[in-house]
């Protein structure tokens, strides 16, 4: 690679004159910047894509939502196998599997002590069979991780919205099951639903604080998603639509204890006391549900892309439902319609033309002629592929430039960034400028950045970029920048 010279002569003269306040140390890292995701959350936010499975009784009454009076014996699947969804998930890289465990129909996919409208009351594997057992299981062959949606509202129930303490009882009894008899879940799903909509007399109080206690205690490494007025500490939040799109502004923080807000929910709140990162969800088909009408209904793979640009590429996770048949099976369709996004995303991300490049900064953190302070705060950081090592500036500095050279003109159309979301959320606004004909011209203008952004824009070729860090909350930290280009060469 032939050498170039530097875009920013200010800072290579600093380089030449060595001027430093700290040769003999390494200036300490940034503060940590308001509020702050666990170890839970780090792992939460690196599985970034994954399957929603809805398959429950719904899927046999032809219903989104079921009633809690239908009749067990109606769930019975021809050709269940959980493997051929995990094997077809694991194919196309998704990370993990949330099963309906139980909807609001209060069917339980395991057989459960506390009722009999569950699948041992089915003449499903002779009675004796077990969904959650064959899926988590599965999940564990495949290298997946495995979660469970349970809804509190039970329609089955007698007690719910008329003995308060005894439901909730009821409910921890069934949470205890799911989270106590199949080894490892990642993520529990609660469903926010209440009561009958139309009948304010059914409403019934839920016993959030408890729900939580038992994740806490049975399965500590676990996220939960909930609404925010559940007040569940390890958690992440619903998009707040069921489209799968997240705002491109994403702030992962967001305050408890406050009602749903939809359109508050798709942007996250800057400055709030809690990590509480937003999952869109999504189905790859018109219903959540299986329905015979509705196989050639699945979503093309220009909407799929689209829609995983405006999730995971907007500081969410994405999780794309699939409607099991009555087989037991994902439908062929969708998977044709996965296998395809997947092969797409596969192609776009598979080489970073960022790695090839060399790197400058218009400021770094501490003394730039300190060999210390620029192997752990210089701009190589961002194109090093790995995620633990970042960009940082002095503590003062909200503004700074990060140049990527290309060794000769190069196409592309997809820039990833990520901040070191260890120490916070920082970034406020940001934009792209591409190095073409001699002139640095704005490609793309952003705003949030967080664990994940992708800018994708019209292919441009040119001899460098430059990412530009025009407002940040505190100094920014970039752990990556990243430079692809898509089979289609557009947005």
């Amino acid at each position: 690679m032939r050498h170039r010279r530097p875009p920013f002569p200010l800072l290579a003269a600093l380089l030449l004159l060595g001027a430093s306040a700290c040769v003999h140390g390494t200036l300490p890292p940034p503060a940590p910047h308001g509020a702050l995701p666990t170890e839970q959350h780090l792992r939460w936010h690196a599985r970034e894509f994954y399957a929603f499975v809805h398959f429950n009784m719904n899927t046999f009454t032809g219903v989104e939502w079921g009633h809690g009076t239908e009749d067990p014996k109606r769930f019975h699947p021809t050709a269940f196998d959980a493997d051929q969804w995990c094997e077809l998930f694991a194919e196309c890289g998704l990370t993990g599997v949330i099963l309906t465990a139980k909807h609001h129909d209060g069917f339980c996919l395991w057989p459960s002590a506390f009722t009999e409208h569950d699948v041992q009351s089915s003449d499903w594997r002779g009675g004796e069979g077990d969904v959650v057992r064959e899926v988590a299981d599965a999940c564990a062959r495949h290298g997946l991780f495995f979660g469970v949606y349970i809804s509190p509202w039970d329609r089955n129930n007698p007690l719910y919205g008329k003995d308060d303490d005894a439901y909730n009882d009821y409910f921890a009894g069934q949470l205890e099951e799911l989270l106590g008899g199949y080894g490892e879940i990642a993520e529990v799903w609660f469903d926010g639903a209440n009561g009958d909509r139309d009948d304010p007399a059914k409403h019934q109080e839920y016993d959030w604080q408890r729900f939580h206690d038992v994740v806490t205690r049975l399965q500590p490494d676990a996220v939960t998603c909930g609404p925010p007025y559940a007040n569940m500490p390890i958690g992440v939040r619903w998009v707040g639509n069921e489209q799968g799109f997240a705002d491109a502004t994403q702030w992962s923080t967001y305050p408890m204890g406050v009602p749903e807000r939809p359109a508050e929910l798709n942007t996250g709140v800057e400055g709030a006391d809690r990590w509480f990162p937003a999952e869109s969800d999504v189905s790859i088909r018109s219903g959540w549900y299986w329905h015979p009408d509705s196989d050639d209904d699945v979503k093309s793979v220009e909407q799929l892309l689209d829609i995983w640009y405006r999730s995971v590429g907007h500081n969410t996770n994405l999780l794309l439902n699939f409607a099991v048949d009555r087989r037991g099976l994902v439908h062929e369709n969708e998977a044709a319609a996965l296998r395809a996004m997947t092969d797409v995303l596969k192609a776009t991300f598979a080489h970073d033309l960022a790695q090839e490049c060399t790197v400058d900064a218009s400021h770094v953190r501490g003394d730039p002629s300190n060999d210390a302070d620029r192997r752990r705060y210089g701009p190589g950081n961002v194109n090093d592929g790995d995620d633990g090592t970042y960009w940082s500036v002095d503590d003062e500095q909200r503004a700074a430039a990060v140049s990527l050279g290309f060794d000769g003109p190069t196409t592309f159309d997809r820039v990833v960034l990520r901040e070191h979301v260890p120490l916070g959320q920082r970034v406020r606004a940001w934009n792209l400028e591409a190095l073409v004909d001699g002139e640095w011209r704005t490609v793309f203008e952003g705003t949030t950045i967080g664990y994940r952004r992708v800018a994708r824009f019209d292919a441009v070729t040119a001899d460098g970029l430059r990412l530009n860090i025009t407002d940040s909350a505190a100094c920014p930290t970039i752990s990556t920048l990243g430079v692809f280009r898509s089979p289609s060469g557009s947005r």
